[in-house]
Parts: structure tokens; sequence; C-alpha cells
């Protein structure tokens, strides 16, 4: 799924200390936001590899809300939502498509890779690619609610969040054609870290 997608769900993670504990909400925000957004940090080095774990994260998460619990501090709780938060990430990414410039064509099998099986997970595209309606459709499900809720610094991150997941899901599949034609354009210095799948022009 889209960036924007995974920010808005990390939003949403947090959220609900607003009322259970408003005095750590904004730091269960910014958790929220940092490992929804942490994973594709790795988009241009091994992507959906590199920083994605989805056992690992999941696994982190456990201790990591029991000490939130138990300790109730603020930077406890803003580091259990973001340890939350990126495991949803990567969770996310394998109910989507596969890793592949074009997912709509169903070509490849890798999701997320899981580090602690060692092998590569395989999409169940419930939702078909990134940018898709249904992706689109999932973010406004999301960011709505929370623009309502969210205070007015993070309300203005909803709302950027809503337009760009707009934005990319109109221009989504033009976007794959065009991704060929510019990496042609990259310089030398940063061409080793353009992931192969964006120099295959196969339409």
């Amino acid at each position: 799924m889209m960036l924007p997608t995974h920010a808005l769900v990390g939003l949403a993670i947090g959220a609900p200390l607003l009322w259970l504990a408003p005095e750590s909400a904004t730091a269960a925000l910014i958790g929220g936001l940092c490992g929804g957004i942490w994973p594709d940090l790795d988009l241009y080095v091994g992507h959906r590899r590199t920083l994605h774990y989805p056992t690992g994260y999941s696994l982190a998460a456990i201790p990591a809300v029991i000490v939130a619990a138990v300790v109730g501090s603020p930077l406890a709780i803003g580091l259990a939502v973001a340890v939350v938060a990126a495991a949803a990430h990567c969770r996310m990414d394998r109910y989507g498509g596969g890793l592949e410039l074009r997912p709509w064509e169903n070509t490849s099998e890798r999701a997320v890779y899981d580090h602690v099986a060692g092998e590569w997970r395989a999409p169940k595209r419930w939702v078909r690619y990134d940018g898709a309606p249904e992706d689109v459709g999932l973010s406004l499900l999301v960011g709505l609610p929370l623009a309502a809720v969210v205070p007015q610094t993070f309300r203005w991150l909803v709302v950027v969040a809503i337009i760009v997941a707009i934005g990319y899901g109109l221009l989504r599949r033009w976007l794959a054609a065009l991704a060929p034609a510019l990496a042609e354009f990259v310089p030398d210095p940063v061409d080793e870290y353009v992931p192969e799948r964006y120099r295959r022009d196969d339409q």
C-alpha cells in the first residue's frame, strides 16, 4: 500500500491516546506517524526487506506495550505506538500487491521479506496495488475521521496525506509508465540505488 495510507494508519493507532492518556497523546501520534512511515525508508535500498520486519516488529511490540503500560511516560508510549505502527505497516504490505513496478500485472510473489522465516511472504492482493482505488478508499476511511479528532497540527498532516493519496491514486499507472524513461537520466553517483524494477519497460 502507499505511504499516505501507512502514515494515516500509524496516526490512527496513536489516536486512542487522545482519550486514554491525553498528556501522552502528542507522543503517541508522533510515534504512530514515524512508525507508519519508517519501514518505507528502505524504498531505494532493498525495499520491503531492509527495514521491513513483519515478525520482528510484531514480537517487539509485545514488550514495548507492556513497558508503556507500566511506565506510562510519553516516551515509552510513543515508542510502543511506533513499534505497533511499524508492525502494522509490514502486515499491510502483505495484504497488498507484489514488489514490482506494475503490481496490477501480478507477476511478483514478493510482498514483504520475513527475516525470521528467511523468505519472502507472498502478496494476498486484498488491496491490488499501491494507489489502487481501494487503497485510496482506505486512506479516506481512516483519514477523514482522524481529521475530525486530532489536534490542529496533526490535522494538517492528515489533510496533506489524503490529498497526496488521491493524487497518487490518479497518477499511479502513468507514473509506472514514466519511471523507466526517467531512470535513464539518473546521475551516475546515485544510479546504483535505482531499483531494477524501475528500469524495465515492458509496455
